[in-house]
């Protein structure tokens, strides 16, 4: 039972932490900035990276826009996917309970968002990428930390249990050479 306890107290500690960094950007930029409005603290950067804010009723990025309400059920689903799934993934594969904890933070910092107010709010605007906030951020950077957590693990399988049928530096220094075959076989 304390494993268990642990382990969630990594989940939502990790997710927490994320979602008040998303809430609190998120609050800053509704009572800061007018919707539409830009901010950048140098005008030389603007055209690069600005503050901007933003309504989205879609998904991350501004994608399906309207499709709120089914982003809202989706969140729910995955959130209680999470905490259903998380006590089963092992303590040494930190990759998996990361990516687990971002997406957990960045799926209920959206969804309050939804909740409180029909549509998340964005204000991350750099180059022609569609807007974002922290929450997207964190989902997309829990999907990249376990591609990376997943790539790492087979590179381990592959270093520690070479393919057959592929030869390594160590098949090569152990073929005899046709000279000492020879010599075996009295040619």
């Amino acid at each position: 039972m304390k494993k268990l306890i642990w382990d969630y107290a990594f989940l939502v500690g990790l997710a927490a932490v994320i979602i008040a960094l998303d809430q609190w950007t998120k609050e800053l930029v509704r009572r800061n900035l007018q919707l539409g409005e830009v901010w950048s603290p140098w005008e030389a950067l603007t055209p690069y990276a600005r503050i901007v804010h933003w309504k989205n009723s879609g998904a991350a990025f501004g994608i399906l826009q309207g499709f709120g309400g089914i982003f809202m059920i989706l969140a729910i689903v995955v959130a209680i996917m999470i905490f259903v799934y998380f006590p089963q993934v092992p303590r040494r594969d930190w990759s998996l309970r990361i990516a687990l904890g971002l997406q957990l933070g960045g799926a209920v910092g959206n969804l309050i968002d939804r909740l409180t107010q029909g549509y998340v709010t964005d204000f991350i605007s750099v180059g022609t990428f569609p807007v974002f906030n922290i929450a997207d951020s964190s989902i997309s950077i829990g999907v990249a930390v376990l591609a990376l957590g997943i790539w790492l693990k087979d590179w381990r399988e592959r270093q520690k249990h070479p393919q057959t049928g592929v030869e390594t530096n160590d098949d090569l220094e152990e073929r005899p050479t046709e000279s000492s075959s020879e010599g075996q076989h009295g040619g």
